[in-house]
């Protein structure tokens, strides 16, 4: 049995996203080994972020600095506005380059079930940035999910009047993908958004 404080801190990695029971007590052992390097310098790590991050004003996103470095980053286009349900998305999307406007972060997506209503995200600072007239086109980058597609609905609705573009990301069979493993609902998906070849 390990002492109370070890256990503590094998519950804390547990709740962590992708780590288990097992796979957290493998990590505290593994600290526990390194503890005057690893585990020093991930305690002053945290502590560090613990006291140094927040969350962009403008967008979402979480920095050390508001506006964070994407909003502030003179590179980036104005007139390009991509929404995504969390900051996770939006990582994703910059991790690839391949999107050079601004974000704005939902902060969820839209659920019955789970109790999110509209004024539980942050559609209002959505629409106010938009009817500032800088943004021209609006790309609804939510997950293919049920909730992620009924959010991206709503919004389109709400921004319908705005003098802006709005845009999906497309969905359907992804690069490499067998029809054999693929669920109903992208085939579906994929059929739908079909498009000439010529």
């Amino acid at each position: 049995m390990a002492s109370q404080e070890i256990e503590a801190l094998a519950g804390a990695l547990a709740r962590l996203p992708g780590l288990g029971p097992r796979s957290a007590r493998r990590a505290v052992l593994w600290l526990v080994k390194r503890r005057e390097t690893a585990l020093v310098q991930l305690a002053e790590a945290l502590e560090v972020m613990r006291r140094s991050l927040v969350e962009c004003a403008t967008c979402g996103n979480v920095d050390t600095v508001t506006p964070c470095a994407i909003c502030s980053d003179p590179r980036r286009d104005p007139r390009q506005l991509c929404v995504v349900e969390e900051v996770s998305d939006l990582w994703a999307l910059d991790r690839a380059h391949l999107f050079t406007g601004r974000y704005h972060v939902l902060g969820g997506r839209l659920s019955a079930l789970d109790g999110v209503r509209p004024e539980d995200l942050s559609i209002g600072s959505l629409l106010e940035r938009v009817s500032a007239g800088e943004v021209e086109e609006v790309v609804l980058a939510m997950n293919a999910t049920l909730e992620g597609q009924t959010t991206a609905h709503y919004l389109a609705e709400r921004l319908e009047g705005l003098p802006v573009r709005i845009t999906q990301l497309a969905h359907g069979l992804p690069v490499g993908g067998e029809l054999d493993y693929l669920d109903e609902g992208t085939l579906a998906q994929a059929l739908r958004a079909r498009r000439p070849v010529l």
